[in-house]
């Protein structure tokens, strides 16, 4: 079974891991540094490819959204890194607010729907997860569950659900919540967490928590059952997914980004990595990834067949520009969530 990262918005600057190089020696071309938060079975086989198609080398530095963001930030211009890629997209605001990413062309940006395009466009997504209900089929039926994300404030729902409060995954769902709704009932329902809530430090402990009828359901991506269920179903065998639709906060799509920083030495290298990540050819090795089974956002591109078609989620429309993480973690931290 894969080992998962745990990462918290709430985190400060942390030391990164080297991943060695996938190519074997230093390309002709040159040797691109990506400072990379996504999973490796994702972001490894994309790179791996990019190497073949150009021969620039990517040296791979792993770590969380926001341990990254934050050191991209504290290094300014003096940052050795040549391009960043998160999981969610509050990372990638953070680095933008600051000043941190060169413009991308338009070539670039034209590749994937506006939707997935920040309005500074300084960046890009070029992969997607969706907000899912996990619930246990012994425990809970169809209609027993909410019809909205916003329900889990009732107090039906108290000690009834879990969430990964601490994560960079749950903490950009509740960014939605906040853009959605605006932040007094983003409060509210932050509030209504705090006191029905069962706090788990990731999604995959959601994930066996809730097979294990040790809760009744949680909130976490949709990647971590589908996944579960390619390998074994161990930890999702009693479970089914909600996907909440009807462009609920609880459709939510998490838009992993990518940019080329402002502080590369080495910028057009950098922009081909980000061009080739959301390329016809980057999105199919994503979409054919079984390990991954994110979402790819190019037009054009299906996803993996074993996964809900993108066109059936009807996620809420957001700038993902305006996702604010530091906001969020006050707002937590404010309620007692954090």
């Amino acid at each position: 079974m894969r080992v998962r990262r745990f990462v918290a918005l709430t985190m400060g600057v942390a030391l990164v891991t080297a991943v060695p190089a996938c190519g074997d020696s230093a390309g002709a071309n040159g040797t691109l540094t990506l400072y990379a938060a996504q999973h490796q079975e994702l972001i490894k086989p994309l790179v791996e490819a990019f190497e073949k198609e150009t021969d620039i080398k990517v040296n791979i530095r792993m770590g969380g959204d926001s341990q990254l963001a934050n050191q991209i930030v504290q290094e300014g211009a003096s940052s050795p890194g040549d391009v960043f890629v998160t999981e969610n997209s509050p990372a990638m605001s953070l680095v933008d607010r600051a000043n941190g990413f060169a413009e991308l062309d338009d070539a670039t940006l034209a590749q994937v729907p506006a939707q997935f395009v920040p309005s500074s466009h300084n960046w890009t997504g070029f992969a997607a997860r969706s907000t899912v209900l996990v619930y246990n089929k012994q425990q809970l039926t169809q209609d027993q569950l909410p019809a909205s994300l916003m329900d889990l404030q009732q107090p039906q729902w108290q000690g009834r659900y879990g969430v990964a409060a601490g994560g960079a995954d749950f903490q950009a769902i509740v960014s939605a919540v906040l853009a959605t709704k605006g932040e007094p009932e983003a409060t509210k329902w932050i509030e209504g967490l705090k006191a029905n809530a069962k706090i788990y430090q990731n999604n995959r402990a959601i994930l066996k928590a809730v097979n294990n009828g040790e809760i009744p359901a949680g909130v976490i991506y949709h990647y971590y059952w589908y996944q579960d269920q390619a390998e074994s179903g161990a930890d999702s065998g009693n479970t089914e997914l909600k996907f909440f639709g009807d462009k609920d906060p609880g459709a939510f799509l998490s838009v992993s980004g990518a940019g080329v920083l402002s502080a590369s030495k080495q910028q057009d290298k950098a922009a081909q990595l980000v061009k080739f990540l959301t390329s016809k050819q980057g999105q199919e090795n994503l979409a054919n990834n079984d390990d991954a089974l994110e979402y790819p956002v190019a037009a054009g591109v299906a996803a993996n067949s074993k996964l809900k078609p993108m066109s059936e989620l009807d996620p809420p429309v957001i700038d993902i520009a305006t996702l604010n993480g530091p906001k969020v973690v006050d707002l937590m931290r404010n309620a007692g969530l954090l």
